[in-house]
């Protein structure tokens, strides 16, 4: 899928979660502060490299949602899609990548996107076959999370774009902090906040280009 304003879970997709103002204060985190900086980001960014990690959930993202994702501009249209996190080999909940980048690429792009396709060989990178002879490689190049009391959990990533296809490749980074909160066993809201950056061509110092905020609501379906 090519580089988008709107998050790709993780890459795409990444969630996030509005918090009660009413929840007892505790010391700011790494992540709160990043995000009190928003959306003046700047690389490098405080994030460790994952590795062949994947970014693990807490217990209650288990399972299938609809997910109903809304631009705080209004800009872009409300769209709806379909989830899921599942048990790793450990035990540990991760996100299915592939089936929710697609999921929640079809929603956005259509019949543009073909499939998406994971790495067998690092669960950080995934491969999205367009139409037009072109295809999105998107890797995580930087990751932190962090649970919280009451229920939350947030986490950033930074993932490299790459939009192969006729002519050069097109290369820019995209990261998405993400803020959950559980508010029953059925149903997390989320805030996510996301800038885009040039190519690392470029330098390693670089300034936000773009910035996007938005709202995912997951309603559980089983």
């Amino acid at each position: 899928m090519p580089p988008a304003r709107r998050p790709l879970l993780a890459p795409l997709l990444a969630l996030v979660v509005l918090l009660s103002d009413s929840l007892p204060a505790v010391a700011a985190s790494t992540l709160e502060q990043r995000l009190g900086s928003w959306p003046q980001w700047h690389l490098p960014a405080p994030l460790p490299r994952p590795g062949q990690r994947d970014l693990i959930y807490p217990s209650w993202f288990e399972g299938e949602w609809r997910a109903t994702s809304q631009d705080l501009s209004g800009v872009e249209p409300e769209i709806q899609y379909a989830v899921r996190f599942v048990e790793d080999r450990s035990g540990r909940i991760v996100g299915d990548r592939a089936f929710n980048a697609q999921s929640v690429g079809r929603a956005l792009l259509g019949d543009q996107l073909q499939r998406v396709r994971n790495d067998p060989q690092n669960p950080n990178r995934q491969l999205a076959d367009l139409n037009g002879d072109r295809y999105l490689e998107s890797t995580v190049v930087g990751r932190r999370s962090e649970q919280r009391p009451q229920d939350q959990f947030l986490a950033d990533e930074l993932s490299l774009q790459v939009l192969h296809g006729p002519g050069d490749p097109r290369v820019s980074q995209v990261e998405t902090l993400s803020r959950y909160a559980r508010i029953d066993a059925d149903r997390i809201e989320a805030r996510q906040w996301q800038v885009s950056y040039g190519s690392p061509a470029d330098g390693l110092m670089a300034d936000a280009q773009r910035s996007w905020s938005g709202i995912l609501v997951l309603e559980r379906q089983s």
